[in-house]
């Protein structure tokens, strides 16, 4: 989805930036088909400029090229985290990090996509954040040096935790409870969940399948369960 595609989020009373680079309003059916790569310097020069503490003056002088909704176009990055704070969805995404996944910076994506409350990192704290494309910046990401770690901080969070993952004994998503707070846990790609995650889950949930392959990807997989508690929820 490109950023012309996707919902403007509210700004008040904000003023309204271009929607593209030469400020232009794109025809009708033209988002659809036109990639978003940002804009360029808001029109007008400085005497033009919003009032509004949330835009970056630098970002307002030079242009935006950053990957964000046209909502959040030339607002500072610590404006766009306090904005995003304020409507964060209760539920949380957890991955187990015993081989470096390369999927783990996809979910952190899918994570602020979905507006997730926290991605919590379970075992080694270093990730590859290439998938997340700087996502990371603008998603709370908390660490664990295990799942015993883990598991203690979601009991003293009072938050159940919903392990994903086809072994037996899995409920099909679309027909399992899936509560509004919780923590979404997923597993490495290939081996899925270690016996401890499972053993610290209260349920256990799989995305129903229909062709040869026993497995899906695990950052698609992620994004999947996350859409349905949307669907849900949000």
């Amino acid at each position: 989805m490109t950023d012309a595609e996707t919902p403007t989020p509210s700004q008040g009373d904000a003023a309204q930036p271009p929607t593209d680079a030469d400020g232009a309003e794109p025809r009708q059916g033209e988002a659809a088909v036109t990639a978003t790569h940002g804009v360029g310097p808001w029109p007008g020069g400085p005497d033009a400029w919003p009032d509004d503490p949330r835009y970056d003056r630098e970002l307002l002088e030079n242009g935006d090229t950053r990957n964000v909704v046209d909502g959040y176009r030339y607002w500072s990055m610590d404006a766009i985290v306090a904005d995003l704070d304020e409507k964060r969805h209760p539920f949380h995404v957890a991955i187990e990090n015993w081989q470096h996944d390369l999927n783990i910076g996809s979910i952190v994506r899918s994570a602020n996509a979905f507006l997730a409350a926290e991605v919590h990192i379970i075992g080694k704290r270093r990730w590859n954040r290439r998938g997340a494309m700087v996502t990371d910046r603008y998603q709370h990401v908390r660490h664990h040096e295990d799942v015993d770690a883990f598991a203690a901080w979601a009991r003293d969070a009072g938050l159940p935790v919903i392990a994903v993952d086809n072994v037996e004994g899995s409920v099909p998503v679309d027909r399992a409870e899936l509560p509004e707070a919780c923590v979404l846990l997923f597993g490495q790609e290939g081996p899925g969940l270690s016996p401890e995650a499972i053993e610290a889950a209260t349920g256990v949930v799989e995305i129903t399948q229909y062709g040869s392959t026993r497995s899906i990807n695990a950052a698609s997989a992620a994004a999947v369960i996350m859409h349905e508690w949307c669907r849900r929820w949000a």
